[in-house]
């Protein structure tokens, strides 16, 4: 998974890429005159009030242990926006599959849509 942390006020600029490997997540800075960046992902639990991660029949906050992508995600959400940054979460690969819509595509069409 790949997001992107950017300024509200300049939604163009990315400030830094976080991505998730499976197993750990990194931080690219982009623009090092942003402070506090390396506290987002500093390994300690979250605490968010998110119901589709509650088990049927609970209320309240949900904690979370770091070292998963649900960690990685509300780390994300709730650290940066205590920075003052926004998160776009970017698809890295364009899934495959049938598509009953895209038969208009040729096949070499198909295939540079696939692998680009």
């Amino acid at each position: 998974m790949r997001a992107e942390l950017r300024r509200p006020d300049a939604p163009d600029a990315i400030v830094a890429v976080a991505t998730w490997d499976g197993k750990q997540a990194r931080l690219d800075l982009k623009d090092p005159s942003v402070s506090g960046l390396d506290r987002i992902f500093r390994p300690t639990p979250i605490a968010i009030d998110d119901p589709s991660l509650r088990h049927a029949g609970t209320s309240g906050p949900v904690v979370l242990q770091p070292g998963d992508l649900e960690w990685f995600r509300a780390a994300l959400l709730t650290r940066a926006l205590e920075l003052g940054l926004r998160v776009r979460f970017v698809s890295e690969a364009v899934d495959g599959g049938f598509d009953p819509a895209s038969q208009y595509r040729s096949f070499e069409e198909q295939v540079e849509r696939l692998t680009s």
